[in-house]
């Protein structure tokens, strides 16, 4: 350590409230000369320490300070490139998936929507069939556009539609087959940042194929929990995931409209003047569908603006339908259906509509709300 990196020590610890100016510790104590402070360095970097007063601006910032930023990937470059992936790299034991992971710019190549989010396409051709496997990490598929696709949930196949959320907890065997014969694509989320930073990921292979190649228009799982507001005697007990495998679109559009129409009559019903929003939830305990992520749906009528929100916690945003300006930190971004973008922890985020949009958000919340950590600022 050369002593122009002591005295920057110094200044740090300065700025970080830990050292006084004018030579003088925080206490009132003289402050050592620098040959014996830059000594005092050499000794903590020869035992690997490292002092909090040279850090403490990073370590404890007065307000997060993410080390992503604000980003949007547009669908039709993202659907063009998953298409001709589909032409040349082919799905099967190996390659797993042909999903394509949408990494921030901001967080030096890694495949990361945000530090705690994984958002990717995912391509699957005509009579294409993507192997079984499971991993700790949890998974959902939000569907933009088509059908045609079953995902087959611990041997329970379930069929993806348009606007469709499909989820797939933790160590859920899974795979997906095309029984059609057009392509489809479609939103994968999950928390694999998470999962690695915290070195919890375990993953395991199943099938070549899927264990079960039938298409039925309801899956078991959908025939046992789909029903609102009532709960099988059989299955009592709370689950940390959601045991219902899909969500279909005609629920949550009509939930969105009822909110619309509820304040058309002057009732209570929308979270703020033209904008409704429905949170998916588990039916075992009315918490979010997932321990690590939240998944929610925002409708905004025409001529909406929303009020601006910094939250502690990562999300990731998809337009499935309409047109939308996102403002975020003051930055206006155009958005049309199928663009994805995300804001990072404590970034402003405000929307505006002029013809209507609805929005598919999913985020890490859950885990900071367990821990105690969950902030939000409106306005």
């Amino acid at each position: 350590m050369t002593e122009a990196d002591v005295r920057s020590g110094q200044a740090a610890g300065a700025g970080g409230g830990e050292l006084a100016g004018g030579g003088e510790l925080a206490g009132g104590g003289e402050l050592a000369g620098e040959s014996e402070l830059a000594e005092l360095y050499r000794a903590f970097a020869a035992e690997h320490l490292s002092p909090l007063w040279t850090q403490t601006g990073d370590l404890m910032p007065p307000h997060p300070r993410s080390r992503a930023a604000a980003h949007v990937w547009r669908w039709k470059a993202l659907y063009a490139l998953a298409e001709r992936a589909g032409g040349l790299v082919p799905v099967g034991r190996g390659g797993e998936r042909r999903a394509i992971a949408l990494a921030n710019p901001s967080l030096g190549g890694r495949p990361w929507a945000t530090p705690t989010l994984w958002a990717a396409i995912q391509y699957l051709g005509p009579g294409e069939v993507a192997p079984e496997h499971r991993h700790s990490q949890h998974a959902f598929r939000f569907v933009l556009e088509g059908e045609g696709v079953w995902t087959v949930v611990d041997g329970d196949p379930v069929a993806m539609r348009r606007g469709d959320l499909l989820v797939t907890a933790g160590w859920q065997l899974h795979g997906h087959h095309n029984d059609s014969d057009r392509p489809m694509a479609w939103l994968d989320g999950l928390d694999v940042p998470f999962a690695q930073q915290v070195e919890s990921g375990f993953f395991e292979a199943g099938a070549d194929g899927v264990t079960d190649r039938s298409t039925p228009e309801r899956s078991r799982s959908e025939r046992l929990w789909g029903h609102p507001g009532l709960v099988p005697l059989s299955r009592l007990g709370p689950q940390r995931s959601t045991p219902l495998a899909a969500y279909r679109w005609h629920h949550s559009d009509a939930a969105l409209a009822e909110q619309l129409a509820l304040e058309d009559e002057g009732r209570p019903g929308v979270i703020e003047p033209g904008h409704a929003a429905v949170r998916f939830s588990n039916p075992t305990t009315g918490g979010d569908v997932m321990a690590t992520l939240r998944a929610e749906l925002h409708r905004l009528r025409p001529g909406t603006t929303t009020a601006p929100v910094r939250e502690v916690g990562s999300a990731c945003w998809q337009v499935f339908q309409g047109e939308a300006v996102a403002v975020l930190d003051g930055r206006e971004v155009a958005l049309s259906e199928g663009d994805c973008f995300v804001t990072p922890s404590w970034v402003a985020l405000q929307l505006h509509t002029a013809v209507g949009a609805d929005l598919f958000r999913f985020a890490d919340t859950p885990v900071l709300e367990a821990l105690g950590l969950d902030r939000r600022e409106v306005g």
